[in-house]
């Protein structure tokens, strides 16, 4: 064999990227990380958005911590790397018309106390909710770690898989199986519908629905959203619990970062891949963008499919139907992050006081109803940014100190929605008045919250994806809807984190447990390359002796 410059190369310094490179080089690889931004990450990064103020940062993009299962924690050694998450305080909503909500992720008591100020019957039913989505993730959660066989395929292989997962779940009911198709199809409305009777409860429960999706509330399908940011925790048994990591989501790349570089790998940033090699139709290295060739036995990347495959592989090396599936990949947004820099927290009417509270240490919301989410997602599915924008918003200098000055805050905003297309042009002058409604509709609750700004970084979907390479500014790499799960994602046959070409690799978010920071697809992707190398040696051997 031809001596290679590395064993594998990662083309993709995000977390899913880092968490392939820590694994790989954790099993003896020569590995080599190339992320073309000037610092690894991707949107798990903590940036300082505003030079005239330094000391002000904030996570400019994924903002929680929820899906990174122990298993990787463990493995890579993180908390030795800095890895430290504050668990989130409650969901928080305060209304226009007067009063707030607040919903807990461990104390039902106090759910049922805060419920019954809106419906004594929502109360009572919210310990069956909890319970029945506690069901389902027993069901859901192993799923996530859980390789999706090529359904359909006749090979032993893949049948022997398909097996596999079937006895797993042998011991499933009828109801629970019921439970989990109307799941997977049902729309988050329709779904909280059944349970539940306040508009006020029921606002604040659709906020997981429509994270990051181009769908509202009553689009089918977002159910299954739901359930996929209740399911995890961030290691103190919470289910569904969210959590702040120290420094920013920034730091959480910088400790997968670390515990790689530990194991011996190499990491070169402003280092922009151009084109995958493939050599006899295999993956065989690549070529960078100053024309540079760097060659390896296996490749992986962790970027979007049309990047990964059509732009760096080629059309020309892939399949048809391959090709046609990632031509047809949904990768739609409409979200808006909006970063700000306080002077003081906000002074809810219905909470008062700029003094620390419980209420600021969770998620506050902007969601008062159903109906205000799915008035949003129509303003722009009818081609118009929002009047009245959704926001799901963090303050995590209520418990990390690191990000500003003392007595400042630091306050993010994930909101939606603004048209699809918008990642095709700037729209600088709409994103600042877009920004500006939806401080508006902050300040009609918290009167103080308009003069407290001191800065603000508005990102929309055109800087998503050009700067941070998020096609169609979809955070998910592709959106959580039911044909784009499971064995679909990212093509039927290719779930398995391996691809039509022989060597090459897939640990995007495009691929099975995607969407949030969870770096199962890196984990996924570098087992599936070990699995593959050594299974290749084995064969060396014996054809040797």
């Amino acid at each position: 064999m031809t001596t290679k410059d590395y064993d594998a190369i990662i083309v993709g310094g995000g977390h899913n990227g880092l968490v392939a490179a820590a694994y790989l080089a954790r099993s003896g690889a020569r590995t080599l990380v190339l992320e073309a931004r000037p610092k690894t990450g991707g949107a798990a990064t903590t940036e300082a958005p505003w030079p005239e103020a330094p000391d002000f940062r904030v996570t400019r993009l994924s903002y929680v911590m929820s899906l990174l299962p122990p298993t990787i924690i463990r493995d890579l050694r993180l908390e030795r790397h800095g890895y430290k998450i504050y668990p989130m305080g409650p969901y928080y909503q305060a209304f226009p018309e007067g009063g707030s909500i607040k919903l807990y992720a461990d104390d039902a008591q106090r759910n049922h106390d805060e419920v019954s100020r809106w419906s004594k019957k929502d109360a009572d039913a919210m310990p069956r909710w909890d319970a029945w989505l506690a069901g389902l993730a027993e069901v859901l959660g192993p799923l996530l770690l859980t390789v999706p066989p090529n359904l359909g395929s006749r090979s032993p292989r893949d049948l022997k898989e398909t097996l596999r997962l079937a006895w797993r779940h042998r011991g499933l009911s009828v109801r629970t199986i019921a439970d989990v198709t109307r799941l997977m199809t049902m729309s988050i409305a329709d779904l909280l519908d059944d349970w539940f009777e306040s508009p006020q409860v029921k606002g604040a429960l659709a906020v997981n629905g429509v994270i990051g999706t181009w769908a509202g509330p009553y689009e089918p399908g977002t159910a299954y959203v739901m359930a996929h940011h209740s399911i995890g925790d961030v290691g103190d048994g919470h289910l569904g619990n969210w959590g702040f990591q120290e420094g920013g989501m920034g730091a959480v790349s910088d400790a997968i970062a670390s515990a790689a570089q530990e194991n011996g790998a190499e990491i070169r940033t402003g280092a922009r891949v151009q084109q995958i090699l493939i050599s006899d139709g295999r993956a065989a290295g690549v070529v960078l963008d100053n024309g540079q060739q760097i060659t390896a036995q296996v490749v992986v990347t962790s970027l979007h499919p049309r990047t990964a495959f059509l732009a760096h592989v080629g059309r020309q090396n892939l399949p048809d139907d391959f090709v046609q599936d990632i031509e047809h990949w949904k990768s739609r947004s409409g979200v808006v992050k909006i970063n700000l820099a306080l002077a003081e927290l906000p002074d809810f009417t219905a909470d008062p006081g700029t003094n620390l509270q419980e209420h600021h240490t969770g998620s506050v919301e902007m969601a008062p109803s159903m109906e205000y989410i799915e008035r949003a997602f129509l303003d722009a599915r009818e081609g118009r940014p929002a009047v009245k924008p959704f926001s799901d918003g963090v303050i995590p200098t209520a418990f990390d100190t690191t990000l500003c000055p003392e007595e400042y805050h630091i306050m993010s905003l994930f909101t939606q929605w603004v048209p699809a297309d918008w990642n095709e042009q700037p729209h600088a002058t709409e994103l600042q008045a877009y920004a500006d409604r939806m401080i508006d509709c902050y300040n009609e609750v918290a009167p103080n919250f308009k003069s407290s700004i001191v800065h603000r970084d508005v990102v929309g979907p055109y800087e998503m994806e050009h700067e941070y390479g998020l096609i169609g500014g979809n955070i998910f790499h592709g959106e959580l809807s039911l044909e784009q799960l499971f064995h679909m994602r990212p093509a039927p046959g290719f779930a398995d984190y391996r691809t039509p070409v022989p060597g090459l690799y897939y640990a995007s978010s495009a691929t099975h447990a995607g969407g949030g920071v969870c770096g199962i697809p890196g984990m996924q992707a570098a087992q599936a390359a070990i699995t593959d190398r050594r299974a290749s040696r084995r064969r060396t051997g014996r054809r040797r002796a």
